[in-house]
């Protein structure tokens, strides 16, 4: 079974192919610059690379430049478009109606565009997506799988806010959360590593990349999450704020800054960017913070002490915890923050190895001390292949 993985974003579309159920990558592409003068498209097979540029005006052309680069004589992944037998999308918003992943179908679809106005920015080209995938595979399955699923085991406590209940039950503001699936994959991981059942195992799932969440899970089920109602709630992240007090957008608003200027500034030019003033690049940061650089090193312990604080709170609401998982780009890479996080947190059972940390750097592994009663790991998400797993599996129970 071979399984075609779409991300469609607003000026890009992101393609995985993957044999199942052996969770084989055959290759990967990217189409970027859509609508712009000039598009490019690179996919990777093995040590194939096929590469153009071109204008890419809109979705449509891109999915045929897709086909065109998966259907190549030399370079191509594919004989046959036939071949492939599923298509997963990532759908960003599935409001509080969908708690999985779903073949989509035409209520589906009405679903995902009436969550639009929850996520302006990603709804409608996960919508073009699954559009221009129909178009071309005709009768070939579809699969819708939300970033918001995971969290809706969320208690009400966890995902209302102390608002007007109308906002809720007129606008559908709430704690939505984001990353779900990233969250849900490394959790099944750290179950097959530590050989533990999902129903007697706690953990948090820390994702920390450019976008940064953490997730409480108590016997499988997310109970709570740090983004919220948009993706900007939550951790200090590359460029987004996370939590802060809302009175200062009134406060700013009250000095000249309009609404958009506001939404731009908390959104990409704040976090690690707009704290150091250099970049929002943990690599950077820590090079000018060995440098003597104080903005530099009080990014960096701004970025760890938010973190800390939630694994605070999470392991107080949780009470017994197993795991701790460090994924994403930031979660993944970075050695170092890695041991700023989990220093200071000895009193509530998280000992990191500092040896085995730096030794197993990027790799899948535990980090923590023997004596250590929560077990600390690593591990690499791998969004793609969550979404090739779901939509293998409806397809076959279909």
């Amino acid at each position: 079974m071979k399984i075609l993985v779409i991300n469609c974003g607003s000026s890009s579309l992101k393609y995985e192919l993957y044999q199942m159920p052996e969770r084989i990558s055959l290759g990967k592409g990217l189409v970027e610059r859509i609508g712009q003068k000039v598009g490019k498209i690179c996919q990777h097979f093995q040590d194939i690379h096929y590469c153009k540029e071109l204008e890419i005006p809109n979705h449509k052309v891109a999915f045929e430049q897709m086909m065109l680069a998966l259907l190549d004589k030399e370079t191509g992944i594919l004989k046959d478009a036939g071949e492939i037998t599923g298509i997963g999308h990532r759908v960003v918003h599935g409001g509080e109606q969908y708690s999985s992943s779903v073949i989509i179908d035409s209520e589906v679809q009405a679903a995902i565009e009436d969550n639009c106005e929850l996520a302006p920015l990603h709804n409608p080209a996960n919508l073009t997506g699954i559009t221009e995938a129909a178009a071309i595979f005709k009768d070939v399955p579809q699969v819708a799988v939300f970033d918001t699923a995971f969290h809706q085991t969320l208690p009400p406590s966890a995902y209302l806010y102390g608002i007007p209940r109308d906002f809720y039950e007129k606008y559908r503001i709430r704690r939505y959360g984001f990353h779900g699936t990233s969250h849900r994959y490394v959790h099944g991981i750290a179950l097959e590593l530590a050989k533990r059942s999902e129903e007697n195992t706690n953990m948090i799932t820390c994702h920390l990349g450019n976008g940064a969440s953490i997730t409480a899970i108590q016997g499988g089920k997310s109970i709570d999450t740090s983004m919220g109602f948009t993706p900007l709630e939550g951790l200090m992240m590359g460029t987004r704020s996370g939590d802060l007090d809302p009175s200062i957008i009134f406060y700013l608003e009250e000095r000249g800054y309009d609404f958009h200027e506001l939404h731009n500034i908390l959104n990409k030019k704040s976090g690690l960017l707009g704290l150091s003033g250099i970049s929002s690049d943990l690599r950077d940061l820590e090079e000018a913070a060995e440098q003597g650089d104080c903005n530099a090193i009080e990014a960096l312990d701004t970025y760890a002490y938010r973190i800390r604080r939630y694994i605070g709170a999470y392991v107080a609401n949780l009470i017994k915890v197993d795991m701790i998982v460090f994924t994403g780009g930031i979660g993944q890479f970075g050695v170092k923050m890695r041991e700023r996080i989990c220093s200071r947190l000895e009193n509530i059972g998280i000992h990191i190895n500092r040896e085995l940390n730096r030794s197993i750097g990027a790799n899948a592994g535990i980090i923590s001390q023997p004596y250590s009663p929560i077990t600390i790991l690593v591990i690499p998400t791998n969004e793609e292949l969550q979404i090739a797993i779901d939509t293998c599996d409806l397809i076959t129970e279909a």
